[in-house]
């Protein structure tokens, strides 16, 4: 699950969506430090994470770009999830997908404060280029995969999962419906949990 999954996952609360935003840039027990509502949103995408790791769906849709792209298939799993969320976009959130990124992108704005420094840095680029609407082109996802190819470690081509995505996209699609209906219900008991 990347960036769009996360936050709509996290519900109407404005701080755990926050803390789930944030939580790849908070390392071990430093979660402790803020808010107890940003807490539980950190929370929440670790365990959001745990279960999708460890999903049959996602590991069977993840193994299909594994001869490519190898140990980043699971980086390419969650972009092509957030893909066809944002796609199907109307079927799960009645407010729009613009409106809804628009809010967040606000959320962010007002409260920097709180954003890790590296996360603090990439929020304007993210807002100026829309990334959360731009998910559901797969144009933008192909570009988007092509600048990740610059910042990972090995040489690799990322943007070849929107190919592969391509040839199995009906299976795809019919994974994340199943998987999605599994993790909204898995976050609506983990937040109804943490109340």
């Amino acid at each position: 699950m990347n960036y769009l999954a996360h936050i709509y996952l996290s519900g109407n609360n404005d701080l755990l969506k926050l803390g789930n935003f944030m939580a790849d840039e908070i390392k071990g027990k430093s979660y402790l430090k803020y808010p107890e509502e940003i807490q539980k949103g950190i929370l929440l995408h670790r365990a959001i994470d745990d279960f999708t790791d460890h999903h049959p769906l996602v590991s069977k849709g993840a193994h299909r770009f594994f001869h490519e792209l190898r140990h980043y298939n699971g980086v390419v799993i969650d972009m092509i999830y957030d893909h066809i969320l944002a796609k199907n976009w109307d079927k799960y959130c009645d407010v729009k997908l613009s409106s809804f990124a628009e809010e967040f992108y606000l959320l962010l704005d007002s409260n920097q404060h709180l954003l890790p420094e590296k996360i603090s840095k990439v929020v304007p680029y993210m807002i100026e280029h829309n990334w959360l609407l731009s998910y559901a082109d797969l144009d933008n996802l192909t570009r988007i995969l092509k600048q990740m190819n610059n910042k990972t470690k090995h040489e690799t081509q990322l943007h070849k999962g929107v190919d592969i995505y391509l040839l199995h996209q009906n299976e795809f699609e019919a994974e994340f419906k199943s998987f999605f209906e599994d993790i909204r219900a898995f976050c609506m008991k983990k937040i109804n949990e943490q109340k």
